[in-house]
């Protein structure tokens, strides 16, 4: 009991500045598709510029998803449990120089062929859209080098229980895309965001380069030893998770491709839902498991595995309990929170009708996707990339057959391609995490089953109670205003809130005081900012 409240509280300190900087991005990533929306609108423009991102996108989750979380971070943290830090440079070195020479490679090689690559993406361009397609992707290649080399700091500074400059790359990059489009969009068009996105890819990487080279100033060496056992261990991991940890994105692109055969916008539409259940899913679930990874890491390099797997039953309990209820909220609330965000300038109603559609489909496999999060750390932290690999390669043909299925026999339309994603991102997790009782042993199912129970009978009580208040408010307020959505939409989630918060509390749930927790550290640590501040200043 006492190793998991101790776990619990490293895991707090760190959680608290994670999700703290992941919120701020996400809110910032909101204005910055609100701005897409007000300057562009969702048209065939906006549907090309967000497939010209997959082959990007995809390459994120290749290298900062895949190989760095899976591979370099397990292997870099072994070596400082183990108090080598020289030996964890000279590993780190050298995976650095050799990803920055493949980077350049892909860069070039990406804007030279970038007209074989586009059909990959959107099947369904052609004439102007698919020059404008091409374009694009030329332009924001170099952001993969960029974001990458970002992603590698980020792995070294987390190894360091450094979480701060890592959370704030993802601000500047959103910044960077909201000024293009407001300054830039409207002399280039939609070129300007594809510039913007480059310049902030930069930024992310630029600012926490000066940490890394303090860290490493002594260590650093510009070679490539791939004989070195800490360099062939990560290539032999990063392998299977260059596969694994891109199946998300690669089920993104499956149904992008599809809905690009769909009406106009469809890509838009799709993106833009999808953008509103990452916002819980990139404060909580991948903010959790950005602060608990180094510590998973740290208790499988020194064989803790009771406090491994106590580890991650919290995790997973904490994901679930709050995901849970945002999935329920968004589902309920899925028009109002469109309509506030979204439905402005080129953006319709109409839009905001079918952007909510996707939305509802979305948000039904929004817990699972929370908890591939935890669960495929766990396996990293193993150094276990065969299984993820194995179950993501078969949700890859899962999610193609579901799609299909439900386009060909049901009317769900773009609906049925998110359902589809969200089903997929179910089945995957309950075979993961059967596979990992079978290899580690119990995991405490029946608390998290009881977390997930206790979580869904508040949930029951708290959507109608959210829904009713979004109507009563409705009465009240102007909706053709921001203030009145404003109102009615933050209404509804406050009251939706409250009715959970006091429903677990009177279930007896322990997550709440983890939530609790984390807010009391962040608070602490803001304290702690000020009043060094203050003793600098006098």
């Amino acid at each position: 009991m006492h190793e998991e409240s101790s776990s619990a509280q490293r895991v707090a300190r760190a959680a608290g500045i994670v999700m703290f900087a992941i919120f701020l991005s996400r809110v910032l990533g909101f204005v910055r598709e609100r701005a897409i929306a007000a300057v562009f609108g969702r048209t065939g423009a906006t549907d090309v510029f967000f497939a010209a991102f997959a082959i990007p996108d995809l390459m994120y989750q290749l290298l900062v998803g895949g190989v760095i979380s899976s591979a370099f971070i397990p292997v870099f943290t072994q070596y400082l449990a183990r108090d080598d830090e020289k030996q964890a440079w000279y590993v780190a070195s050298s995976f650095i120089n050799l990803v920055g020479i493949l980077l350049v490679s892909f860069t070039l090689l990406g804007i030279v062929f970038a007209p074989i690559i586009a059909p990959l993406v959107g099947i369904g361009f052609a004439g102007e859209q698919r020059d404008l397609l091409i374009s694009l992707m030329r332009i924001t290649f170099p952001a993969v080098f960029f974001t990458a080399l970002s992603g590698i700091s980020m792995g070294i500074l987390n190894s360091y229980q450094r979480f701060t400059l890592p959370a704030v790359g993802p601000l500047v990059y959103n910044t960077a895309q909201i000024l293009s489009a407001y300054l830039i969009g409207p002399l280039l068009g939609i070129v300007g965001m594809a510039y913007g996105t480059v310049v902030g890819a930069f930024g992310s990487v630029f600012v926490q380069v000066p940490l890394v080279a303090r860290l490493g100033r002594r260590y650093y060496r510009g070679l490539i030893d791939l004989k070195h056992p800490g360099i062939r261990r990560i290539i032999k991991l990063m392998i299977p998770a260059i596969i694994g940890l891109s199946i998300a994105q690669i089920n993104m692109i499956i149904g992008q491709n599809l809905a690009s055969l769909l009406q106009t916008g469809s890509i838009a539409a799709l993106r833009l839902a999808n953008r509103l259940i990452n916002f819980p899913l990139g404060i909580f679930a991948m903010g959790l498991s950005t602060a608990i990874f180094p510590t998973l890491a740290t208790h499988a390099a020194r064989k803790e595995m009771a406090e491994l797997k106590q580890t991650f039953t919290f995790g997973l309990r904490v994901v679930f309990y709050i995901t849970l209820p945002s999935a329920v909220g968004m589902a309920v609330l899925r028009v109002p929170i469109v309509r506030l965000l979204f439905e402005t300038g080129e953006f319709t109603s109409r839009d905001t009708e079918v952007t909510a559609y996707a939305l509802l489909f979305y948000a039904a496999g929004l817990f699972a996707q929370s908890g591939l999060q935890i669960i495929t750390r766990v396996y990293y932290s193993l150094q276990d990339t065969i299984t993820p690999v194995k179950v993501g390669f078969a949700a890859v043909f899962v999610n193609f057959a579901i799609s299909l299925a439900l386009l060909k026999w049901t009317s769900l339309d773009i609906g049925g391609l998110a359902l589809a994603f969200s089903l997929t991102s179910l089945i995957q997790m309950l075979i993961l995490l059967w596979a990992l009782r079978r290899k580690i042993g119990a995991v405490g199912g029946r608390r998290i089953l009881s977390t997930v129970a206790r979580s869904a009978a508040a949930c029951a009580v708290m959507a109608p109670c959210t829904h009713y208040t979004a109507v009563l408010a409705a009465r009240y307020v102007n909706l053709a205003s921001g203030t009145g959505r404003l109102i009615q939409t933050f209404s509804a989630i406050s009251v939706g809130i409250v009715v959970y918060l006091v429903l677990s509390l009177l279930l007896r749930m322990e997550e709440p005081i983890f939530v609790a927790r984390v807010i009391k550290q962040r608070l602490r640590t803001k304290s702690r900012g000020r009043s060094g501040t203050d003793r600098q200043s006098g």
